[in-house]
């Protein structure tokens, strides 16, 4: 009998939410699926997050992952750039929420120290090292490879919690909402 779960990992955007779900089976990670939701850009605003709510829900209902974790939003000098952010996360957080799933939400830096060894990498970085972990994950683009780390982030921070690390005591900046 075996412990794998599957892990959906989110990178919310507006134009691009990437997705990517991971199998964990002990150490082992394994490719699942992954891709790119893509709302048309000239519908509105409630369209298009209605649109991503839809998608994520129906990734759920297709891969039946049995957590999510999804990036969080990080402040730019354009206020209202960082809200449509928010309204785009929230719209794919509430997909996996709604089926009962816990999401847990890491900040960019963690997940690239996760997945790179550096908080500071760049996407190409994380992108290199997601098709190195995940090797028939093929060469995913930027998006569904960030959400495929998120997912391979999560799936690091859930063995450091099976070791005994409580999430008071952890340093990696995650959190979980139920």
């Amino acid at each position: 009998m075996t412990n794998a779960i599957r892990i959906l990992g989110l990178d919310p955007g507006l134009r691009h939410t990437g997705w990517g779900v991971v199998l964990v089976d002990g150490a082992r990670l394994s490719h699942v699926a992954h891709g790119v939701i893509a709302p048309d850009a000239g519908l509105p605003l409630s369209e298009r997050l209605l649109i991503l709510f839809e998608a994520v829900l129906a990734v759920v209902e297709t891969h039946q992952p049995h957590e999510a974790a999804i990036e969080e939003t990080f402040v730019t000098a354009n206020g209202s750039s960082t809200l449509k952010l928010g309204h785009a996360r929230a719209a794919a957080m509430l997909a996996p929420a709604r089926c009962g799933l816990l999401v847990a939400e890491y900040a960019a830096k963690v997940v690239k120290k996760s997945v790179v060894g550096v908080g500071g990498a760049d996407k190409t970085q994380v992108a290199f090292m997601v098709r190195r972990l995940l090797p028939t994950a093929g060469d995913p683009c930027a998006d569904a490879a960030d959400a495929l780390a998120v997912a391979i982030a999560h799936a690091h921070a859930r063995k450091l919690r099976a070791y005994g690390a409580s999430p008071a005591s952890q340093a990696d900046g995650s959190r979980r909402i139920a």
